[in-house]
C-alpha cells in the first residue's frame, strides 16, 4: 500500500476496488503556478513592466491536507479557507492590490469552491483586485494587464498613528523603506 507524509506520519490510501494501490495525486495547480512566479521571475530579470510585480507578489500557503492538531493550530493562527493562492500588494488602477484564485489549465482544473468564491467577493468589496485564472497562460494575460495599470497614489498628508504599546503605526505615502518621516527630519 502506497502512503504520503502528512504532519506526523503516513497517510494509507485506500486501495482500488479491485485491489490495486492508488496513484499519487498529481498537483497539476501547484506545479503550473510555480511556473508562473518562474515566468514573472524570468520577466523581471529582462527589466519588463510586468516583471516589477514579481517582488511583490506571493503565494498564501492555505492548501493542503492537515491533520488533526496541526489544523487546529492552523486556524488559530489564522488560516482561512478560501483566500486566494497568489496574493499582489502593488497598488494600481486604483486597486490597492490584485489577489489572483489560479486553477490549473483544463481538463485538469477544479470548479472554484464557494470558500474561494465568498474570498474573491471580500477581496473586491475591500478595494483589491480580484482575478480568476485557468491556467498559465491566462495567468500571464491577468498579470500583464494588472501590471499596465498606472500604480494607484494615496492623496493626502502622511497620518502618524503611536499606539497603546509605543509601537508606531504610519500611513500614507510611505515610499517603502520601512522608514518614518522622522527617521528623514519630517515632522
Amino acid at each position: 500500500m502506497s502512503s504520503r507524509t502528512y504532519g506526523r506520519g503516513p497517510v494509507r490510501r485506500k486501495p482500488t476496488a479491485d485491489g490495486k494501490p492508488r496513484r499519487k495525486p498529481v498537483d497539476w495547480e501547484g506545479q503550473e503556478q510555480a511556473v508562473v512566479m518562474r515566468w514573472l521571475l524570468g520577466e523581471k530579470m529582462r527589466g519588463t513592466a510586468v516583471g516589477q510585480l514579481y517582488d511583490a507578489t506571493y503565494h498564501v500557503p492555505n492548501g493542503g491536507y492537515r491533520l488533526g492538531k496541526e489544523a487546529g493550530r492552523m486556524k488559530q493562527q489564522g488560516v482561512k479557507a478560501g483566500v486566494s493562492d497568489l496574493v499582489v500588494m502593488d497598488a494600481r488602477g486604483g486597486w490597492f492590490g490584485l489577489y489572483l484564485e489560479f486553477k490549473a489549465t483544463p481538463p485538469k482544473d477544479a470548479d472554484l469552491a464557494e470558500s474561494q468564491r465568498a474570498w474573491l467577493a471580500l477581496a473586491k468589496s475591500r478595494g483589491y483586485r480580484p482575478a480568476l485564472a485557468r491556467g498559465f497562460e491566462e495567468a500571464k494575460r491577468v498579470l500583464r494587464e494588472y501590471a499596465s495599470w498606472p500604480r494607484t497614489h494615496v492623496v493626502g498628508e502622511r497620518e502618524r498613528f503611536v499606539l497603546e504599546n509605543g509601537s508606531e503605526w504610519q500611513r500614507g505615502d510611505d515610499d517603502g523603506d520601512g522608514s518614518t518621516g522622522a527617521d528623514r527630519g519630517e515632522q
